[in-house]
């Protein structure tokens, strides 16, 4: 599949974009609502108008049709044809091209099979399919006709969290699968982290940073990237040491914490503000991760406070709805007690001490340390 190639775009939202999706890969842009996002979409689309450059493998599109450009577009809202059952819709854009009926058969079966919905092929939209399954007849329908590149407008919105997780997983597969260039807009950092093979930062209709998350993550270019990342908190590993083949215990500046591991040196580790937990008491269940500190400072910027607790001898910050602060009681002075979420917590690994990595994870020495 193609690489897209965004040059010096320029439109009534867009500024002096430039940006590249390689071969395969699956790029997120990420940005919060009215960011220029959908825009940058629908310019690769041939949608609206724009002034710059669009090319695919190094091949202007620009005077293209967005019919020529074969880029299949997923919006946000499924826009299955209520008439049509699930074979028919999968089979619509073959029918279009004037495909053969036999070799729309063979394509529209392969498909459902990869999809896992050869179940339902007789079935309609409006009649005994899930959102899930909906979007999945949709998935189905948009890649039938071999697009050279994939459009994805936060497709799993309208979904349930469980559900929508389960799908971005899924979909991840599938790219993998059709190694379809795609490009895929949200504006939530988990879910850009969970799907993106590098995610780009939309801002005001520029383009601040694109990067993998976990440099993006750990390097945020500016205040921009930084609040839209929520202003993490950045830690530098002192010493750590594997527990199992997926945890780490690392050693921070006066407390320690439980960390996914991926057998590399372990350098940083970070958390978002908006992913910390706090409260008076001290929460029951397995104490991982969790910690007690003094709260140094509370500032109120409503809806959300901002709170600065000292853990250690570091300074944690987070942010919490103001209707749940007010219910925790606390109080600048307070002793309170935090809870980090292992889900969230992020790890920057690097190859240093690799080899001195390798000789340790045996099961004999789980009690020596690695010092960064």
């Amino acid at each position: 599949m193609p690489s897209v190639e965004l040059r010096n775009i320029n439109n009534y939202i867009c500024r002096d974009v430039t940006l590249t999706a390689q071969h395969g890969e699956l790029l997120a842009l990420m940005g919060p609502t009215g960011a220029g996002k959908t825009t940058l979409l629908n310019v690769i689309a041939g949608l609206v108008p724009y002034e710059g450059m669009v090319l695919f493998d190094g091949v202007p599109v620009d005077k293209l049709s967005p019919r020529k450009r074969r880029v299949a577009y997923l919006f946000q809202n499924f826009c299955l044809f209520p008439h049509m059952n699930v074979y028919e819709n999968v089979a619509f854009g073959l029918q279009v091209q004037g495909l053969k009926k036999a070799d729309i058969e063979l394509r529209v079966r392969e498909l459902l099979c990869l999809f896992r919905i050869e179940h339902l092929s007789e079935r309609y939209p409006n009649k005994g399919l899930s959102g899930g399954e909906k979007q999945r007849v949709a998935l189905a329908r948009a890649v039938a006709p071999w697009p050279k590149v994939l459009l994805l407008d936060e497709p799993f919105n309208s979904l349930d969290f469980e559900t929508a997780k389960y799908l971005r997983v899924e979909l991840v597969k599938l790219q993998r699968t059709l190694k379809i260039t795609t490009l895929y807009v949200t504006h939530n950092q988990r879910e850009a982290s969970e799907i993106g093979d590098r995610i780009a930062i939309i801002h005001q209709g520029r383009l601040e940073q694109v990067g993998k998350h976990s440099q993006v993550f750990f390097g945020p270019k500016n205040n921009n990237v930084s609040s839209l990342l929520g202003s993490p908190n950045i830690f530098h590993c002192k010493t750590f040491f594997p527990l199992t083949a997926s945890l780490a215990e690392v050693e921070l500046n006066g407390f320690s914490l439980v960390v996914p591991y991926d057998g590399l040196s372990i350098e940083k580790i970070a958390i978002s503000q908006w992913n910390i937990y706090i409260s008076r008491e001290k929460p029951p269940g397995p104490q991982i991760d969790r910690l007690r500190g003094l709260i140094l400072e509370i500032a109120y910027h409503s809806p959300i406070v901002r709170v600065s607790v000292s853990c250690g001898k570091e300074q944690m910050v987070l942010e919490v709805q103001e209707q749940l602060w007010d219910e925790t009681g606390l109080h600048e002075g307070d002793d309170a007690f935090l809870i980090l979420p292992l889900r969230w917590i992020k790890v920057k690994s690097c190859e240093r001490d690799l080899h001195c990595m390798r000789s340790i994870t045996g099961p004999s020495t789980t009690n020596h340390s690695v010092k960064i």
